[in-house]
C-alpha cells in the first residue's frame, strides 16, 4: 500500500505520515527487542493512564444513574466502589473474583485520589518505560499491583481497596535500586527524584488515609524486582524473548480482568 499517496488523498501530508509510520515500526521492532519502548502514541504508561479515566468516568456516570449526583465525583459510596471493580477480599476468596487483583488498581475514591496518583503516573511512568522498555513496564506495574493487594489481604483483609497508588509505589520503588545500581551521576539524579517522589507520595498519603499496605507492598516488590532486572542492553536482548512473554500474559490478564468487570454489571 503506498502510504504517502493515501495520506495525500484524504488531504494530509503524506510524506510526513509516512516517515511517522516508519519510525513506529522501528520503535515497534526495537520493543520486541527489548532495547526501547513503544511509540509515545502507543506507550504502556499512556494507556494505563487512559484506562484509569476511563473507568474512573463510567463509575461517575453509574454513581448519577444511580441518584447519587456529584458524589460520585467526589466521594464515591463504598458500594459504588465494590460495583466499580474495587479490591474486596471476601469477594475474591469466597465467590472467586480474582480478576479484583487487578481492577481494583484503576478504581479510584474520587477526582482527588484521581488526580493525583494520574499525576504521579504521567511524571514518573514515561521516563521509566523508556529506560526498561514497554514490557518490562507493563510487567513490573502489574506484579506490583498484586503485590500491593497482597500485603493488604495480611494487614486489612475485611477493607475495601481502590487506587493505583500501590502500582506507582512498585515503579518508584523499582526506580530507586534499579537507578542506584546503574551507577553515574545521572541515574543518581533519578534515583533521587524517585525518592523525592516517595517521600512526597508516603506524606499525602499520611494526610488522606490512604493505604500505607498496599504503599508498602508495592514499593518492596518493586525495589526487589529493580535489583533483579538487567542494566546491560545484551543481557536484555537476551531475556527480550521471555520477557515479552510475561508481559503478554499479564496484558492478557488484566484485559480479562477489565472483561470480567464489565461483564459482572450484567
Amino acid at each position: 500500500m503506498d502510504i504517502k499517496r493515501l495520506f495525500d488523498s484524504i488531504g494530509l501530508n503524506g510524506t510526513r505520515w509516512q516517515w511517522r509510520i516508519l519510525r513506529w515500526q522501528r520503535q515497534w521492532q526495537q520493543a520486541r527487542q527489548g532495547q526501547a519502548s513503544l511509540p509515545e502514541a502507543l506507550s504502556v504508561s499512556r494507556l494505563l493512564l487512559l484506562a484509569n479515566l476511563l473507568l474512573f468516568s463510567v463509575m461517575v456516570l453509574r454513581g448519577a444513574a444511580l441518584g447519587q449526583g456529584m458524589n460520585a465525583l467526589l466521594r464515591p459510596t463504598t458500594e459504588l466502589l465494590v460495583l466499580s471493580g474495587g479490591q474486596w477480599w471476601p469477594l475474591v476468596l469466597d465467590q472467586g473474583q480474582w480478576w479484583r487483583c487487578l481492577t481494583y488498581a484503576f478504581t479510584h475514591g474520587g477526582l482527588l485520589h484521581l488526580g493525583f496518583n494520574m499525576m504521579v503516573l504521567y511524571q514518573v511512568g514515561p521516563q521509566l518505560e523508556r529506560e526498561i522498555g514497554s514490557a518490562g513496564f507493563i510487567l513490573l506495574y502489574l506484579l506490583t499491583a498484586v503485590t500491593a493487594t497482597a500485603a493488604g489481604l495480611l494487614w486489612h483483609p475485611l477493607v475495601v481497596v481502590v487506587g493505583a497508588s500501590g502500582a506507582l509505589f512498585g515503579l518508584i520503588g523499582f526506580s530507586i535500586s534499579y537507578f542506584h545500581r546503574c551507577g553515574g551521576p545521572m541515574a543518581h539524579a533519578q534515583r533521587d527524584f524517585m525518592l523525592r517522589w516517595a517521600i512526597f507520595a508516603f506524606i499525602f498519603g499520611l494526610l488522606v488515609g490512604a493505604d500505607n499496605a498496599a504503599h508498602l507492598g508495592g514499593a518492596c516488590s518493586g525495589a526487589l524486582l529493580g535489583f533483579g532486572y538487567p542494566i546491560r542492553l545484551q543481557r536484555r536482548r537476551q531475556l527480550a524473548g521471555p520477557l515479552n512473554l510475561l508481559a503478554g500474559l499479564a496484558g492478557l490478564a488484566l484485559l480479562a480482568s477489565l472483561v470480567l468487570l464489565v461483564a459482572s454489571w450484567f
